[in-house]
């Protein structure tokens, strides 16, 4: 079951731990009003070949997975709907024990746009309500804006502000359609300015949390405000389209230091990845379609990495995104800058 008693103010971010049906321990994370959310999940994007998705879904929750990361802009979440109804019917899973988190696409800003999109991708994951729902990007796209972006489709963000969208995202909650409301690839400036006169203050922040880029500002800013944070492509996205690599990018999974730890643990490379985040009590949404893989992803939450390894894995910090927004902000005549995007300024 996903909910738990009310607890005391200050305790959002605590961990709880309780075992899945097959006996491994699946640890929680708490919402401000004491509801879980697993902190292992199943990421889904770039999980698009027809049926790719479906099994890797279905594989997932018989190993023991209860939380899945959904978008629409993913283009499958009729697939993923159709695997979570086919074992909710087959009776592996309730739909009160699993934790489904979908996004709102940069192209529904407007707040009359806001519950339609929500409806839109209900309807596809066949479920009557979502556990979690999340404000994709804080950019603005034309209504209608279709692959590839010029710098016509995009809009600049005080035509509809963060803060507009948000009130209508607090409406969802109000209705029912969806239990918790957050935000994704926000700055804490950004976490601010939606929260000013905000009913809900974010209860989640997903972004990109890696070795090379942790984040521990962010991640500090967030846990003052009770906001929970999930780490995207937190195995470093080696499968990302080929237009958002470059050449000279590091390749985590084969980076020494991880190397080094994981043959001393006995584990592999993205175990010890999996594992860091968790230690640092996140959320965490790596994305596979290998049956084996997902297995030992899922593994990944037996291994305990010691003091040394810690400090040796803090020591790879390099401010590297593998996910730089460069779709958003790359464009000649684009409003967004990597600066007003991240709230920072660009690396050399």
């Amino acid at each position: 079951r996903m909910s738990a008693k009310k607890k005391a103010k200050g305790d959002e971010g605590a961990t709880v731990t309780e075992p899945s049906e097959d006996g491994d321990q699946i640890q929680s994370l708490l919402f401000r009003n004491g509801d879980k959310i697993p902190m292992l999940g199943l990421g889904t994007w770039k999980a698009s070949e027809p049926g790719e998705v479906s099994k890797a879904v279905k594989e997932a929750i018989k190993v023991g997975y209860r939380h899945i990361d959904c978008a629409h802009v993913y283009g499958n979440e009729a697939e993923i709907g159709q695997a979570i109804s086919e074992v909710i019917s087959e009776g592996l899973v309730q739909r009160d024990q699993l934790f489904i988190t979908s996004k709102l696409w940069n192209t529904m800003h407007a707040p009359e746009d806001v519950q339609p999109a929500l409806e839109n991708t209900l309807k596809n994951l066949q479920l009557e309500y979502l556990d979690l729902y999340l404000i994709h990007w804080p950019v603005l796209l034309k209504k209608g804006a279709v692959r590839p972006f010029t710098a016509e489709h995009l809009v600049a963000l005080d035509e509809i502000p963060l803060s507009k969208t948000w009130a209508a995202m607090e409406a969802l909650v109000e209705k029912g359609t969806c239990k918790h409301i957050g935000v994704s690839n926000f700055s804490v400036k950004k976490i601010e300015e939606v929260s000013k006169d905000a009913k809900i203050v974010p209860e989640m922040n997903q972004v990109e949390l890696q070795p090379y880029l942790q984040q521990n500002a962010l991640l500090e800013a967030c846990k003052e405000r009770g906001i929970l944070v999930t780490a995207y492509s937190p195995l470093g996205s080696l499968d990302r389209p080929a237009f958002m690599r470059r050449e000279e990018d590091p390749i985590l999974l084969e980076d020494k230091t991880i190397v080094d730890v994981s043959a001393k643990a006995n584990a592999s490379p993205a175990q010890i990845l999996i594992a860091w985040h968790l230690h640092r009590s996140t959320a965490v949404i790596p994305k596979s379609s290998n049956p084996a893989r997902i297995r030992q992803n899922f593994e990944a939450a037996r291994v305990r990495l010691g003091a040394e390894e810690l400090a040796s894995i803090a020591a790879l910090e390099r401010n590297f995104r593998v996910l730089d927004g460069g779709l958003w902000w790359k464009e000649e005549g684009s409003p967004y800058t990597y600066e007003n995007l991240w709230d920072e300024p660009q690396p050399q």
